[in-house]
């Protein structure tokens, strides 16, 4: 029987970079994207799919996602985001997306920067541990995403690490591309470093999403202070 524009496809509910179809037999509607020759959800809910009009020279269906209840921002590839950093490897690091386009989100997602996605040169010769640090808030570029984990890039002159504590808890303010300095003590710490990284609070227009960025630094500081 022909889909039509009320099926839901048995009910089965889809996340954000989870493969909906391919682009050669379905387009791609509300909720959804093309990523080269697959068709992919770029928001929560239920897959859908809608039938090409009578008389279309495309008889390709839509594909739609609807039913999402979430009402913040949900990251999508192209978005420039917000993250904090909370575990770092020998080649990736984790972070907790905490705005997407200057809005704040309302749910958990989870993004990774990989070794190569941290600059656009010397990739061989990059440094985890060198260019991030857990607590840090970066500016980002999502690239990909799946259903757990989204990949987030770094490697143009205005991403990067945009706010950060040193060591000792005092304030990272940067000094070059690739160190910052502590306010309290001097010390020098190596990190990838966002150009610009003072117009933050301008790119967080949404208050919420200030906040929680500010909060998690806060939260930072709090801990160090405990246990140092």
């Amino acid at each position: 029987m022909a889909a039509t524009a009320m099926d839901h496809d048995g009910g089965e509910v889809v996340t954000p970079g989870e493969l909906l179809g391919n682009s050669l037999s379905l387009l791609a509607g509300r909720g959804a994207y093309a990523d080269g020759r697959s068709v992919r959800a770029s928001v929560t809910g239920h897959r859908r799919f809608v039938p090409p009009p009578p008389g279309s020279t495309d008889q390709r269906s839509t594909v739609e996602v609807v039913g999402h209840k979430a009402h913040g921002a949900v990251p999508q590839p192209g978005s420039v985001v917000i993250a904090r950093v909370t575990k770092v490897m020998a080649r990736m690091a984790s972070a907790d997306i905490v705005c997407v386009d200057s809005k704040a989100v309302k749910e958990k997602f989870t993004g990774m920067i990989r070794q190569q996605d941290v600059r656009a040169t010397e990739i061989d010769k990059v440094d985890m541990y060198q260019s991030y640090r857990p607590g840090d808030i970066v500016r980002a570029l999502l690239s990909l995403g799946d259903a757990r984990a989204y990949y987030l890039s770094t490697a143009q002159n205005e991403l990067g690490v945009v706010s950060a504590q040193s060591i000792t808890g005092g304030t990272l303010v940067p000094i070059s591309w690739t160190e910052m300095q502590c306010e309290l003590t001097g010390q020098i710490e190596q990190r990838k470093v966002a150009k610009n990284h003072d117009v933050l609070q301008q790119q967080c227009v949404d208050q919420r999403c200030w906040f929680l960025m500010r909060a998690s630094i806060s939260r930072d500081a709090q801990a160090h202070v405990a246990t140092g």
